[in-house]
């Protein structure tokens, strides 16, 4: 997945994109435990959360934190960064699912579906992807290995492995948000990573107008025509097979 963060203008365009890399997690039987363990958890947190934030009817970030944190900390036993993470987990979905609204995609306003999606709270797999931030986890790629927090303790020396561009990647760039991912037995850090674009010379050497149509399919500022006989045949051919 390729992300446009941003671009900073000058002679020359320098545009930061953020990519997603993927690398493998080589945990022992004990860390595995460890690691299902703390999705398990962080999931539970996160479906606590989200019931407190749809009887609430509270669903922005700092709003969804206040009304939480503590009690998740309490309840489910989470130091404080995983109880940030999994609060910003329920608002991102909330987030999301008011968006879909708002686009439509729920159906219309006072419509079942839209009810029924906007009428309860939303809940998490047992399994589901937990964010990490840069305090969750710390990288050696030199002996590829990544300390990573568990809710049964730090785990200092994990392995991990991956494709050898995507791993210099992480090694050589900053890196955001990482999820932990559990698929098919397998356990997974899905690392979002800043990287530059090649710059791009932003000066164009001239400029051409195009007029699309339809009995010519595009005509040119410089005079060109573009007629769209060989296509409308194509076309033609077609419409008589599909009705053969």
């Amino acid at each position: 997945m390729v992300v446009r963060s941003g671009c900073r203008w000058a002679s020359v365009v320098f545009c930061v994109v953020i990519v997603t890399r993927v690398v493998k997690l080589l945990a022992t039987p004990e860390q595995a435990l460890a690691l299902a363990a703390t999705l398990r958890v962080c999931n539970e947190a996160c479906g606590l959360i989200s019931e407190a934030a749809h009887a609430g009817k509270v669903f922005d970030s700092n709003g969804v934190h206040h009304l939480t944190y503590r009690r998740v900390r309490g309840e489910c036993g989470l130091g404080s960064q995983a109880a940030v993470r999994c609060v910003k987990k329920t608002a991102d979905a909330y987030k999301t699912l008011h968006a879909q609204a708002r686009a439509g995609l729920l159906g219309k306003p006072g419509g079942a579906r839209r009810a029924k999606a906007l009428g309860k709270p939303i809940t998490f797999r047992e399994f589901s992807a937990q964010p990490f931030d840069d305090r969750m986890l710390s990288w050696h790629h030199d002996a590829r290995t990544v300390s990573i927090w568990t809710v049964g303790g730090r785990f200092k020396n994990m392995a991990f492995t991956g494709e050898p561009g995507q791993l210099k990647e992480i090694a050589q760039h900053r890196r955001g948000e990482s999820d932990l991912v559990y698929r098919d037995g397998m356990w997974y850090l899905h690392i979002s990573v800043e990287v530059a674009e090649p710059a791009l010379n932003t000066e164009p050497s001239g400029w051409l107008g195009v007029d699309p149509g339809i009995v010519n399919i595009a005509t040119t500022s410089d005079g060109v025509v573009m007629a769209g006989r060989g296509l409308n045949r194509h076309r033609k051919r077609q419409l008589e097979l599909r009705a053969k």
